[in-house]
């Protein structure tokens, strides 16, 4: 039975229970952040395989913990602001799959593990860009996120930035990116079909491993405590930015 599993997702035994325990890992801090699921996924297995393989593994696993946690993000999130972005992001997904799917293997790799750090990065330093606040800012913010998502499924980030413009909450900054995750989720199935991003192989994959990933995000959920929320978010961007220069220094090594 294994065996047919690993037929099917076309991996290896080792490179099967590798990315296991990334996308646990990955859930657990999706779980208790809102966010970061794919950045994990990106910067670690991105070593294992190419960043245009590892998208729409990326969307299973989006998928799987936004129907964990969309229900709170509903609640909470600031609807209009999310539809925004989400209609922006619709729009830039396929700037972002073109880029993809032009670019070298290994330019790929060093372009997503950039943007990451980039990203995680401008969060830690909370660099807040007034313009972010704005009509065009919120637009323009879901473009960028699109464009990112269909680079390295990381748009996720990019939101985060948005909202960290807005000085809201951390329960409602929490709320708009799972609920974004999950809408803009649905909007970039048509493009990564369109593109053929989206084939059986990585469907597979995908759906192998969302179970271990919805194990991670109960454990992560199990694990937020509010009175702690302000210590996740650096935390989360502090290992980004570590497992992101890991993975440079690996395939600079290589």
């Amino acid at each position: 039975m294994f065996g047919d599993l690993l037929t099917l997702t076309d991996l290896t035994g080792q490179e099967f229970a590798i990315l296991t325990v990334i996308v646990v890992v990955a859930g657990i801090v999706r779980g208790f952040s809102g966010f970061a699921l794919s950045a994990v996924v990106m910067a670690s297995a991105v070593l294992i395989l190419p960043p245009v393989q590892l998208i729409p593994i990326c969307w299973w696993l989006e998928m799987m913990a936004s129907l964990m946690m969309a229900r709170g993000g509903w609640r909470e999130a600031d609807r209009g602001v999310v539809l925004g972005l989400v209609i922006g992001s619709t729009i830039g997904v396929p700037f972002g799959l073109w880029l993809t799917t032009s670019l070298p293997v290994e330019v790929s790799k060093m372009v997503v593990l950039t943007i990451i750090i980039l990203l995680a990065v401008t969060q830690l330093a909370k660099i807040r860009l007034p313009f972010l606040a704005t009509k065009p800012g919120l637009y323009g913010s879901g473009f960028a996120a699109g464009i990112v998502t269909g680079l390295a499924h990381v748009g996720g980030m990019v939101i985060a930035l948005y909202v960290l413009s807005q000085d809201a909450p951390a329960a409602k900054m929490r709320a708009a990116l799972v609920l974004f995750l999950f809408l803009g989720a649905l909007t970039s199935m048509i493009t990564f079909l369109w593109f053929g991003v989206m084939d059986q192989t990585g469907a597979a994959r995908g759906i192998a491993l969302a179970v271990p990933t919805a194990l991670g995000v109960f454990v992560g959920q199990w694990l937020f405590t509010p009175r702690f929320a302000t210590y996740y978010r650096p935390l989360c961007l502090s290992l980004l930015c570590a497992l992101a220069m890991a993975s440079i220094i690996r395939t600079q090594v290589a």
